[in-house]
């Protein structure tokens, strides 16, 4: 995609920032392919909603690391059924039982390699066949994701770039749960329960009062899985 100046795109609301990147998209030369990556968290699935009403069948990515809550799997059918997504289910190359046979329980002694095997590999993978990239973070999530550009250039590791999209970077918690209920949306019911940030379930917990959001995961020692820093930003 042929685009202005990345820093443009800041100024737009979220709804606006997704319609324009889907027409621009879709006029460059041989379109540009978007996929949409989707834990079935409250952001994901506001990006999905306004994606949604202009490219339906766009394609879904889900990480499937076997280690997710029953509730999320359950969650993800549903909203699979009712709004008819394409979903793209990504597994790593070993089963559970087969890395746990090799490695033991990674998420307790190296969860960052478990990251590494069943979320980041898996997925960068997969993007290697598109050309945007649209994503539910938010800088508010983590003091990791401070510097979140609404639209940025992102490099994997195999050298190839492509378009990442953020619409609800600006965004605070109690846009995400406005917009929910303004919509109407249904939810992963563990939010109900407590749960800010939503992974694995050997890796999540109820933050406490007042905490980072994602402080949660992994037991509080790490605040990413890998998947939005192993890679470089390129260059704009």
């Amino acid at each position: 995609m042929t685009l202005p100046a990345l820093a443009e795109y800041e100024a737009l609301s979220a709804d606006a920032l997704v319609d324009r990147i889907l027409s621009e998209a879709a006029a460059a030369p041989g379109n540009s392919l978007p996929c949409l990556t989707c834990s079935f968290q409250a952001e994901d699935m506001i990006v999905l909603h306004m994606i949604r009403k202009r490219l339906p069948g766009i394609p879904v990515l889900f990480l499937d690391t076997g280690y997710h809550f029953a509730e999320t799997y359950t969650y993800r059918d549903k909203m699979v059924t009712d709004w008819k997504l394409k979903l793209e289910n990504l597994a790593a190359k070993q089963s559970v039982a087969g890395q746990e046979a090799q490695f033991g329980i990674l998420n307790r002694t190296d969860p960052a390699k478990c990251c590494e095997l069943r979320k980041v590999e898996p997925l960068f993978g997969a993007l290697e066949k598109y050309d945007v990239w649209f994503t539910g973070l938010r800088r508010e999530q983590s003091p990791t994701r401070k510097n979140l550009k609404a639209v940025e250039h992102h490099l994997l590791p195999s050298g190839k770039t492509l378009l990442k999209v953020s619409p609800l970077a600006a965004w605070s918690w109690g846009d995400v749960w406005e917009f929910t209920a303004r919509e109407k949306l249904d939810f992963l019911p563990l939010y109900d329960y407590g749960y800010r940030s939503i992974g694995c379930e050997p890796c999540t917990a109820i933050p406490a009062e007042g905490a980072d959001p994602r402080s949660g995961r992994w037991d509080g020692k790490k605040l990413e899985c890998g998947i939005h820093t192993a890679s470089k930003l390129a260059q704009e």
